[in-house]
């Protein structure tokens, strides 16, 4: 049943929380009526015009936040150093930080179609929230492979580090199997494609925020998130923000954050979106040289 008169409080929850990080057919590949809009919202409880509104507001934020990122003198003198010709097949690989409709990627989806002449990109979201390294290497295949990227970002590990409030003595995936999990993934995909991999840090967490959020049955220990960042910032290929830092240099920052401390605010995602520009723009400067 749908629910058409929300509270404040629950219109919060459900835009913020729920609509922006679930996409039926990211989930449920082979239900014949994955992209079917009236479905989807059925699920979530909401009317279908009120999911487009919810949805349309947050691309309209994506595109805000990258025509600011233009107006930046740094990010103009970026963009004539990013490594693109403008028909690239681009796969975003992992979590919440990448499905989120107003996320880095659809940020940066926004700047390069914008200040890339002819761009003619075919851009590819295949982020899944709460995905864990195990969970994303098992759709490795149908959700990056079959599109035949010529570049590929990875955002992962977060999740990884959950401890489960029932079993708080330990991370939900031990920091081995992670790392064996993301040398998979970068095994197989450097096998398939040549340019190299872009790797994203797990952005910081704030662990006082998540102990007050009703929505998670988990805390993120930032000891533990840590040991991820290590892991991915000694992976080869290119690494934005290895210290993880973006957030905030001396601690993380709460208006980067939505209220539980975990995800990115839209100022959190902008960041990101710079930190991926610069990394970009370092790859390119060493393919010319």
């Amino acid at each position: 049943m749908t629910k058409t008169n929300l509270s404040e409080e629950e219109r919060g929850v459900l835009e913020q929380f729920v609509v922006p990080f679930f996409h039926l057919e990211k989930r449920f590949p082979l239900l014949p009526g994955k992209n079917d809009r009236a479905v989807e919202a059925g699920l979530i409880g909401l009317s279908e015009s009120q999911v487009s509104a919810f949805r349309e507001n947050m691309e309209n934020n994506a595109k805000q936040a990258a025509l600011e990122l233009l107006k930046e003198e740094e990010i103009i003198n970026l963009i004539d150093k990013l490594p693109f010709d403008g028909s690239e097949t681009i796969v975003a690989f992992g979590d919440s930080s990448i499905e989120d409709d107003q996320g880095w990627f659809n940020i940066l989806r926004y700047v390069l179609d914008i200040s890339v002449e002819n761009a003619r990109f075919n851009f590819v979201n295949s982020g899944i929230s709460y995905n864990t390294t195990t969970d994303a290497l098992r759709r490795l295949d149908r959700d990056v492979l079959v599109h035949e990227p010529d570049w590929v970002f990875i955002s992962l590990g977060t999740f990884d580090a959950q401890r489960l409030n029932i079993a708080p003595d330990r991370t939900l995936v031990p920091l081995s199997e992670t790392w064996e999990n993301l040398a998979t993934v970068q095994q197989v995909i450097t096998e398939e494609i040549e340019n190299p991999l872009v790797w994203i840090t797990p952005t910081p967490v704030i662990t006082e925020l998540q102990a007050e959020h009703a929505l998670h049955d988990f805390t993120i220990d930032s000891r533990d998130l840590s040991s991820v960042t290590e892991i991915i910032s000694g992976k080869t290929g290119g690494i934005v923000d290895p210290k993880a830092i973006r957030m905030g240099e001396n601690e993380p920052k709460a208006w980067n954050y939505l209220g539980d401390g975990l995800h990115p605010s839209l100022s959190g995602h902008l960041n990101t979106a710079r930190e991926v520009l610069r990394t970009l723009a370092e790859i390119g400067s060493k393919t010319r040289a």
